[in-house]
């Protein structure tokens, strides 16, 4: 256990899996879009609603009151078991909207075992700190995409500050006050605090390590680098979005100077389940009626006879699970019978890191990478992004984010491929 952490978070850190990647395969996360207002425009954010096929921050299915997200809770809580953490994303942000914190005071009410956490652009953190603090949040994620004011004015369109409407150098500086001054105030005030920023490359980029080195020093807990995604509608639509591999380069560089979170799958502000699982769509509209699923829905039963199972494995020497899904070039395969397992060589793919980590062309490449897995069942990798989730799922691999030895991975993947498909009859 790290110790920069409070001694009142180090048990519930093991079951957010935000801030603590351990608690990725275990523990559940809900996003409740409470918070539809906003006071920051930023450059590459088009909070856009209704939307089940995108996977990004600002998009959700449906706004509910905070009456409505306590009774979405009880009824997720039925189907996941292993719910651990609700927090507020958006789809604006958070502390600019009253329904927050009347959301934060029933959920605690009703669920005092959750963990409650809150996102925000950090204009409003300084003068609410306090009152979240009782309301018993116990992690606050800022997103500061620069601590230098002329590089934070090419970050945000304009800035809702008192009344007034700040842009450029203006609002740039008062965002970094502010967010600054939260930041601190909210690790003072016995919070985990973790800082996102937005990477642009040619903007904001080369500048990323002395905001990890600022927020550090003010008390954030870890950083979270994530590459912007070129939204249609944005100023930043045109602009280019960073490779794997400047990613990677970059988070190596902040690492030692604050923890790097290395597996965020940048939500949806309704997202639901595990990280990389996301299920939100399941429970779209529940507010609307569409409470229970529909009739008909499988049942189970345990086979018997001979089960064979083909496992692809992301790693660099064959002994470790040591790769992500993305940026892998080559893949160790496996086939599993009956608990014995047999090497049947390399699968080669083309990983092209040196391109974007999102848009058409990255989309292409999950589905060549799937493509070449064709016939396996299962890949194990240490992380997948949602696309790679999906894109396998169309060819009826499942994906298992596992690391450690090889053998035990491709057995423990085996073992879950049997449980969920073999032994499921319609």
């Amino acid at each position: 256990m790290d110790d920069d952490v409070p001694e009142n978070l180090r048990k519930v850190l093991d079951t957010h899996p935000c801030f603590n990647e351990k608690a990725c395969k275990d523990f559940a996360r809900m996003h409740i879009p409470v918070a539809p207002a906003c006071n920051v425009q930023c450059n590459y954010c088009n909070r856009k609603y209704d939307c089940t096929n995108e996977s990004r921050p600002g998009v959700t299915s449906e706004v509910l009151s905070p009456e409505e997200s306590v009774e979405k809770i009880r009824y997720v809580k039925t189907k996941v078991p292993n719910l651990s953490v609700i927090g507020i994303a958006g789809p604006g942000d958070p502390l600019a909207n009253e329904n927050t914190f009347k959301a934060l005071e029933l959920i605690g009410k009703e669920f005092p075992e959750m963990t409650l956490c809150l996102s925000t652009n950090g204009l409003n953190l300084p003068k609410q700190v306090e009152r979240l603090k009782r309301l018993n949040v116990k992690f606050i994620t800022v997103t500061i995409n620069a601590v230098n004011p002329e590089i934070a004015a090419k970050m945000y369109q304009f800035v809702v500050w008192e009344g007034k409407v700040l842009k450029g150098v203006a609002a740039g500086k008062r965002m970094i006050e502010n967010q600054l001054e939260g930041v601190r105030l909210a690790a003072e005030a016995g919070m985990l605090v973790k800082v996102n920023t937005v990477m642009v490359p040619g903007v904001n980029a080369e500048h990323i390590p002395a905001v990890a080195k600022k927020v550090k020093e003010l008390g954030a807990y870890i950083v979270n680098i994530i590459p912007l995604i070129p939204v249609p509608g944005t100023v930043f639509a045109d602009q280019r979005a960073p490779t794997p591999r400047e990613r990677k380069e970059l988070q190596d560089i902040c690492e030692p100077k604050i923890k790097q979170m290395r597996h965020c799958r940048m939500c949806r502000a309704d997202a639901i389940g595990l990280l990389g699982e996301d299920r939100s769509s399941e429970f779209a509209h529940y507010s609307c009626g569409l409470e229970e699923p529909p009739s008909g829905v499988p049942f189970t039963i345990e086979m018997e006879g001979k089960t064979r199972c083909k496992v692809a494995v992301a790693s660099s020497d064959g002994r470790a699970v040591d790769q992500g899904f993305g940026q892998t070039e080559s893949f160790y395969s496996y086939q599993v019978e009956e608990g014995s397992l047999v090497q049947l060589g390399k699968i080669q793919v083309e990983a092209r890191l040196d391109e974007p980590v999102v848009g058409p062309s990255h989309r292409r490449k999950l589905e060549d990478m799937a493509n070449a897995l064709k016939g396996y069942d299962a890949v194990v990798a240490t992380e997948f992004g949602e696309k790679a989730v999906r894109s396998l799922k169309e060819k009826g691999i499942a994906a298992f984010q596992i690391k450690g030895e090889v053998e035990k991975a491709v057995l423990e993947a085996a073992d879950n491929v049997y449980k969920k498909r073999a032994a499921t009859f319609e």
